[in-house]
């Protein structure tokens, strides 16, 4: 597209890790991205790691890469102007990766582990060669299209970029570098070797291009020229080996209207009344193995490989609700975040959806950003099964209700189905990421509380419900009941009420109450910053002391601020029609937590970080 990448996030999904096989890829995960992204000079500034049952025999890796283009240079994935040439650049192409994308639109069986020869094999300083050549050859304006060529290799490149543009392709594969002997049309089309790139180049400027790919020591080798007739013409060694209408690929291609059904066993799975399970004895000791869980604890072990800080742009690190990027040479900033949940999409499809979109906004938000756009990777099984297809249908619909509710537009995204084995599919999984603004990088703000003293405020409504929860997965080993419901309009004023104080100045942190609650929110609060601080706490007082401290619910998000701000910041979020409660104040080295009259969580800080920042690594080392 013209841009440099500045950012990289990812959002993984595997199965529980007290199976050695999950440990095991979880490790070979993360150190491919940290190899890849290290060496390649993209700094990875955040993502989800998230554990279930069902990620064990289909883990998920899903990455946002955010780009920096000035608005001019923006360069797009098509063919224009009958006569030019398409340029062939990057690495050469051999037979890994062949029917990769085929291999991704199957469901896996007992013999999937023989389609391993489809995984393509990276070089990322080849990337990283590709991409200086790719920018430094746009400047020269001999450009004017550009595509990647990654899922089907050439065989989609030569198809859609012309597609797009109304044009056609004419290519002789005999031009095309190749790393290994013999290899036949099907293949050169079908590869998936990886560093590679397909350029529109104007007719009479070849050479230009060629002299920047050749100080960058990458091959770039003219292997056609666009046609006015919407064919894609395939030769070589002089014979006609495929000749089709690019259109027939693209956007002519058929269409699938599959059956859709609810499941039959959803009802049952909603009805399910967490209330019908005793309450804990000690509400503290459920505290702090909620922070040691996988899916909530201190992805520190994961993060600590990455190289964040590359390209010096980074202002807030992995740890907080969202990443934060300088834009260099103007007092502007960029918020970053990824998430998803597929305990919700699994009770609610359309309201998991939703979540994803509001929570991602909801972290931006708390970082001073102001939400402008989000992109999309929706991961379901089969869509032949009638069930998914439903499901999946239902979470695109509550993706866009949140979109529209939000004012965030999808600039792209990504669908990945057949994700299960041996029929069992994984949880319903959209991964939506949200880039925000922030006019004034110094407006900034991180999770942490910052001051003792510091009023803790709770913006929304303190009820939560147990159906769905981390809890009652964690502590209950259930997946099921009733979601808390989703009112768009009153997350849209929650954001914006939270937006508006910090951009004014008179909050010190802001973090969203997501998984866990309420009281994991508050832990969080007092253990992630650089320096460890406790609060005294007070709840209102609720049918059940899990359901208050645990619950989860939307639209929630719990700010410190300066007492000589309250003033200001009651009559700032008092323009939106929100619940605004005080629940305490900074201070001590412990948290506790007040329940009416009654303390039912009280316990030093140095525990709860003891169980945040341990908890991640005790789980991949048992049983090792």
């Amino acid at each position: 597209m013209g841009a440099r990448p500045i950012a990289l996030l990812d959002s993984l999904r595997f199965g529980t890790l007290d199976d050695p096989r999950s440990r095991y890829l979880l490790g070979g995960v993360v150190a491919g991205i940290a190899h890849y992204g290290n060496c390649f000079g993209c700094p990875t500034v955040g993502g989800e790691v998230a554990v279930a049952p069902e990620y064990a025999l289909n883990p998920l890796v899903n990455v946002l890469c955010l780009g920096l283009v000035p608005r001019a240079g923006i360069v797009r994935a098509r063919a224009d102007g009958v006569g030019n040439t398409f340029v062939y650049v990057g690495a050469k192409t051999g037979r890994d990766g062949i029917h990769g994308a085929t291999m991704a639109s199957e469901a896996f069986d007992e013999t999937s582990a023989e389609r391993r020869p489809t995984v393509q094999v990276g070089d990322p300083f080849a990337e990283k060669l590709l991409l200086e050549a790719c920018l430094e050859a746009m400047a020269t304006g001999a450009i004017v299209g550009i595509q990647d060529m990654g899922a089907a290799g050439l065989a989609c490149t030569l198809s859609e970029m012309p597609a797009r543009a109304g044009t056609g392709a004419e290519v002789d594969l005999d031009r095309v570098p190749q790393r290994e002997p013999g290899m036949t049309p099907y293949e050169i089309l079908l590869s998936e070797s990886q560093e590679r790139m397909l350029l529109v180049v104007t007719r009479g400027r070849e050479a230009d291009v060629q002299r920047v790919f050749a100080k960058w020591e990458l091959d770039a080798v003219p292997i056609g020229r666009v046609t006015a007739d919407g064919i894609l013409c395939v030769r070589m060694r002089g014979e006609l080996v495929a000749e089709v209408p690019v259109r027939a690929l693209t956007e002519d291609a058929p269409v699938y209207e599959r059956p859709r059904a609810r499941p039959d066993w959803l009802d049952r799975a909603r009805d399910f009344d967490p209330r019908e399970l005793p309450e804990p004895d000690d509400p503290g000791a459920v505290l702090t193995a909620l922070l040691a869980a996988p899916t909530i604890a201190s992805k520190q072990t994961v993060w600590r490989q990455y190289d964040h800080m590359v390209g010096i742009n980074t202002l807030v690190l992995p740890g907080s609700d969202a990443a934060v990027l300088r834009i260099k040479g103007t007092p502007k900033a960029i918020a970053v975040k990824t998430d998803g949940n597929g305990r919700y999409g699994y009770l609610d499809p359309w309201q998991g959806g939703a979540l994803a979109v509001a929570e991602a906004a909801r972290n931006v938000v708390c970082a001073g950003g102001r939400p402008l756009a989000m992109t999309d990777c929706l991961n379901f099984g089969s869509p032949e099964r009638p069930d998914i297809m439903w499901q999946f249908a239902e979470t695109v619909d509550g993706i866009a209700a949140a979109g529209r509710a939000l004012d965030l537009p999808v600039v792209g995204g990504n669908v990945s189905l057949y994700n299960e084995t041996l029929g069992r599919a994984i949880l319903p999984t959209p991964i939506v990421g949200v880039v925000g603004l922030l006019e004034d990088a110094a407006r900034r703000t991180t999770q942490w509380f910052k001051e003792p003293g510091d009023l803790v405020i709770l913006l929304g409504d303190p009820d939560g419900r147990l159906g769905g929860s981390e809890y009652l997965a964690t502590c209950h080993g259930r997946l099921a009941g009733a979601l808390a419901p989703l009112d768009l309009e009153r997350e849209r004023a929650v954001q914006a009420a939270c937006l508006a104080a910090i951009e004014a100045g008179c909050v010190r942190s802001a973090h969203d109450a997501a998984e866990g609650g309420l009281a994991v929110a508050l832990a969080e609060c007092c253990v992630t910053g650089p320096r460890r601080l406790g609060a005294e706490i007070t709840l209102p007082a609720g049918p059940r002391v899990d359901e208050r401290l645990f619950g989860e619910a939307p639209s929630r998000v719990v700010v410190s601020v300066p007492p000589s701000e309250a003033p200001r910041f009651a009559r700032i979020v008092g323009e939106w029609a929100i619940p605004v409660s005080t629940l305490g104040r900074v201070g001590g080295h412990q948290l506790s937590i007040r329940i009416g009259e009654t303390v039912r969580v009280s316990l030093p800080v140095a525990t709860l970080a003891e169980a945040f920042e341990n908890g991640l690594p005790r789980s991949l080392a048992e049983a090792v």
